[in-house]
């Protein structure tokens, strides 16, 4: 069941800003703002293996190995 929120409070700039993107995109305001928090929250879906190597490498993790050499050369140099 669909449940009504509110903004309130919203800066000017901030809601001409939107709706100068709403207009770009052919939306209303309303359609705007969900098309927004659909895209920031996503769907859930479950995690893979694969999911997680995207991740790591998009956020640029290192491995263990390469995170004990860090660590070595930090402590190293104090």
């Amino acid at each position: 069941m669909p449940i009504n929120l509110s903004i309130k409070n919203a800066p000017d700039d901030l809601v001409r800003r939107l709706k100068a993107r709403a207009e770009r995109n052919h939306r209303s305001l309303q359609g705007e703002l969900l098309a927004i928090l659909e895209e920031a929250v996503g769907k859930e879906s479950p995690l893979t293996v694969e999911g997680l190597l995207h991740e790591v490498e998009r956020l640029g993790l290192k491995t263990r190995a390469e995170s004990a050499e860090f660590i070595r050369t930090d402590r190293d140099a104090r």
